[in-house]
């Protein structure tokens, strides 16, 4: 055997799982061809064993399954899917019910099929760790736990006390397995687990799983008991209005789950590897994987991130304005213990971005999440100034003033240079280039794009923008930076809007161009939330403020005038462009765009009623699919073009900055994931037609055809 270890001593067999060129255990098919043999030699030592000791050899229990085979699964494939998780689980089954007590000794952390390899023993022994995670997060990834997970944490939990651990994912530490009675006991060191585990075996020679018993009954009931049905009479409805159809992985838990409390052990294990094989060998569970865990875990390693440049740890960072956006970075760095100097025109101004600080921290304090004693300390690291002396010695400043190249131009060559030697200046830039603003810079080697999302309290994407003279040292140390903050980086070069900007605006212009085609808003707006949208265009155009979209139109107009270039705006564009200035309708903050926004607290805000006469025809015809279509694959094509034209350089960073900076729909595994999951042919015949029909924004010329094809990832 080549990923597990097997030997008896005294009457005590213990199996130890040690995958060979790899950091964790992986449930791949040598091991599960191991566990085969290691489970016959078990049932042929039987009659000279008092228990078995699962463990492992590596810092942590066990990883889960081999996502590269799965990745490489079609739908021709669930058969054999089936069969393996059923070999599998036959497995599991044997060595739980042979008549010898089994115990699992948890150095560390197991998730997914580690967590059910955990299960096997009927005793669970565990390193009070709070660092250790278990559990079971198929679901984030478009799977079921389907190697005996679903079935056995409903039985232990109950179909209600299991629901949040299955069908949203959520993990537990060691102590909270300890009182949920997932695990048995808590040891401080690892080196305790052993002898813990034979005092429990040699105490519990005819141990069992509870649902063993012939007096064992569900915990809470089955979905016969009226409190269950009740309940699960609106779960599908209330889990439609979260996944809104997109996501099969919860409904298909869900479905497991119910099913399975209605029947005998061995059928409800059946049931789910069902489920597993079709959701296996799915679109949608290939396309979560390829980004939530092998896209991200590539830029969490570093892959974006210039070699052979020594690590960063900022110390001392300043931020040139403390509107909005400067106040949300400050807290940010505060709140990971970055000395932050928050400076804007006066010191009045500063100290109202330092209290953007207490109005997170406050209710936090107040519901116990953080004692008064750590907001204090949060609070002393932000120093708010009027003064640009006070940036003196900061080993990074980061420019976030108002989106005007003069003003960008003045702050930078006041602030620079009182940076500390070495140091690097940064702009907060949504869509000006960083090329053209790094020509008021002494350094250009050493100025970057730093583009945070708002509100930067909570969203977790950060755009690293290269200019064209940036070097790699300043590129690495941003990167540093930003992971520092907790917060994650894609790193693109330089163009108008970078990538999300960029992006994002194709989004919402294509929608203000459907308005102007006269379908209704209401129309557009819900084929954006079904297409699985955040929400709908108009509604983030009101968000991000109309006026702003128009000062970036005019902003672009005098830089192509400047470059003796003429500047052809959308559709979308000037429809937005009207509302502004002849309509006066700038945005949310303003008063109102397209929507309108009561003054009643606790009032929705409701589409404003003038755009139906304004713009609404009522012979215009339109399909709710095709309008999904169009939002989606405009972002998709823009996606493409972007890496075509070298704006990015890696799959992952596309698809990551797509879901978590503009929102592109998860389901779909993020813009260049969408175009892979259906495939180039299918995806270029498409945009044929809706170019066809609705002009040159889906466009899929040669150069982008080749760019997909060349970074189209291979398992």
């Amino acid at each position: 055997m080549k990923t597990i270890q097997y030997h008896v001593d005294n009457g005590i067999a213990t199996i130890t799982f040690d995958e060979p060129d790899s950091p964790v255990n992986t449930m791949c098919l040598q091991w599960q061809d191991d566990l085969s043999e290691v489970t016959a030699q078990v049932v042929k030592d039987k009659a000279g064993l008092k228990g078995l000791i699962l463990a492992s050899a590596k810092s942590t229990f066990f990883a889960g399954a081999d996502l590269k085979a799965v990745m490489r699964l079609t739908p021709a494939d669930a058969p054999k899917a089936y069969a393996e998780v059923e070999r599998v689980k036959k497995n599991f089954r044997t060595l739980e019910t042979l008549g010898i007590p089994v115990a699992s000794c948890l150095n560390g952390t197991a998730l997914g099929g580690g967590w059910e390899v955990a299960l096997v023993g009927h005793y669970r022994v565990a390193v009070d760790d709070p660092k250790t995670q278990f559990g079971l997060p198929e679901v984030t990834l478009g799977l079921l736990p389907g190697a005996s997970g679903v079935t056995k944490m409903t039985r232990h939990l109950g179909l209600m006390g299991a629901q949040p651990y299955l069908v949203e994912g959520k993990t537990f530490t060691p102590r909270q397995a300890l009182e949920l009675g997932l695990v048995h006991e808590l040891v401080a060191d690892a080196g305790e687990l052993r002898a813990k585990a034979l005092a429990w075996l040699a105490a519990n020679p005819k141990a069992q799983h509870p649902w063993e018993a012939k007096d064992y009954k569900i915990p809470g009931g089955t979905p016969a008991n009226p409190k269950i049905a009740a309940a699960l009479s609106v779960a599908p409805a209330m889990l439609k209005k979260q996944t809104r159809g997109l996501y099969p992985a919860p409904e298909a838990i869900l479905a497991c789950m119910v099913e399975g409390t209605q029947v005998d052990l061995e059928t409800a294990l059946r049931i789910e590897s069902r489920y597993l094989a079709r959701l296996m060998t799915g679109t949608n569970a290939k396309a979560m994987i390829n980004t939530f865990f092998f896209n991200l875990n590539a830029i969490k390693s570093g892959q974006s991130r210039p070699a052979r440049v020594p690590k960063f740890r900022p110390n001392k960072v300043g931020i040139l304005g403390a509107g909005m956006m400067g106040a949300g970075i400050a807290y940010a760095q505060a709140s990971r213990g970055i000395t932050t100097v928050l400076k804007d025109v006066s010191q009045d101004k500063a100290e109202a971005g330092k209290a953007y600080s207490s109005k997170i921290t406050g209710p936090r304090v107040e519901k116990g999440r953080m004692t008064a004693a750590e907001q204090s300390a949060l609070l002393a690291r932000i120093s708010a100034t009027g003064q640009a002396a006070d940036l003196a010695g900061c080993e990074l400043i980061i420019e976030a003033v108002f989106e005007r190249r003069d003003l960008k131009a003045k702050v930078t060559q006041e602030a620079e240079p009182l940076l500390a030697p070495g140091g690097f200046f940064a702009s907060n830039t949504s869509t000006l280039p960083i090329s053209s603003l790094a020509t008021a810079s002494d350094k250009p080697e050493k100025f970057i794009g730093i583009h945070f999302f708002s509100p930067v309290d909570k969203m977790k994407l950060v755009e690293i923008i290269r200019g064209k003279q940036t070097d790699d040292e300043t590129v690495a140390r941003a990167f540093d930076y930003v992971q520092a903050l907790g917060k994650i980086p894609i790193v693109v070069n330089d163009s108008r809007g970078f990538y999300t900007s960029r992006t994002f605006g194709t989004f919402v212009m294509e929608g203000a161009a459907m308005l102007g085609e006269g379908i209704p808003a209401a129309a557009i707006e819900n084929a954006g939330i079904q297409a699985g949208m955040p929400v709908g265009p108009l509604a983030v155009l009101d968000e991000t403020a109309l006026s702003l979209s128009v000062h970036v139109l005019d902003q672009t107009r005098t830089d192509f005038s400047a470059e003796g270039k003429s500047y052809t705006a959308t559709q979308g564009e000037l429809l937005v462009e009207r509302m502004v200035k002849e309509l006066h309708r700038p945005g949310r903050a303003a008063g109102g765009g397209f929507y309108d926004y009561p003054a009643e607290p606790g009032a929705k805000k409701q589409l404003w009623p003038e755009l139906k006469p304004l713009f609404e025809k009522p012979g215009a015809a339109w399909d709710i699919e095709e309008l999904k279509d169009r939002l989606l694959y405009r972002q998709a094509v823009e996606t493409a073009r972007c890496l075509g034209e070298g704006v990015l350089t890696t799959v992952h960073d596309a698809n990551i900055g797509s879901i978590f900076g503009i929102g592109f729909p998860a389901w779909t595994g993020g813009a260049m994931q969408f175009i892979y999951g259906m495939g180039l042919e299918a995806f270029a015949r498409r945009c044929d037609e809706l170019a066809a029909k609705f002009g040159s924004g889906f466009a899929l010329g040669d150069t982008v055809k080749d760019a997909i094809r060349k970074h189209q990832p291979v398992y």
